[in-house]
């Protein structure tokens, strides 16, 4: 059986950051569901959430579970996660607001850190979503 591939960009409307680059926020292949890393950046304005690392987190999980949402998913459906941290002294903060946005059992996930993120953030996420129903 042949699988089908189905690219989504989404309005600022949606709740999604916009496009800064040439990518889809996601991509869809038959039952799974790649997100592009997500900055910290407001879906109103484009820039920068004040604040540090905690605050970028919250902004970075919320730009997440909007584009998931506009997907036809749910932050919970996710299998796997990457997240990048400029600052690996981070780590500890990062994962106590991330805890805050996955119900049990949690994704499996990489955890890496880098010398830099675009528009000077502190952290990125991006995520392989499971698709409720989706295509095998």
């Amino acid at each position: 059986m042949s699988k089908t591939r189905t690219h989504h960009v989404f309005p600022p409307s949606a709740g999604v950051p916009p496009q800064v680059g040439p990518f889809s926020h996601a991509v869809q292949f038959g039952d799974l569901l790649f997100v592009t890393g997500q900055m910290p950046t407001d879906p109103a304005t484009g820039q920068l959430v004040a604040g540090g690392l905690v605050e970028q987190t919250r902004q970075v999980m919320a730009n997440l579970q909007a584009v998931v949402r506009a997907a036809g998913a749910e932050l919970d459906d996710t299998l796997m996660v990457r997240a990048y941290l400029t600052d690996f002294d981070d780590f500890d903060a990062f994962n106590a607001e991330y805890r805050t946005w996955f119900d049990d059992p949690l994704p499996s996930r990489t955890c890496v850190g880098v010398t830099g993120l675009a528009v000077g953030a502190l952290v990125e996420v991006d995520l392989v979503v499971g698709m409720p129903g989706g295509a095998a």
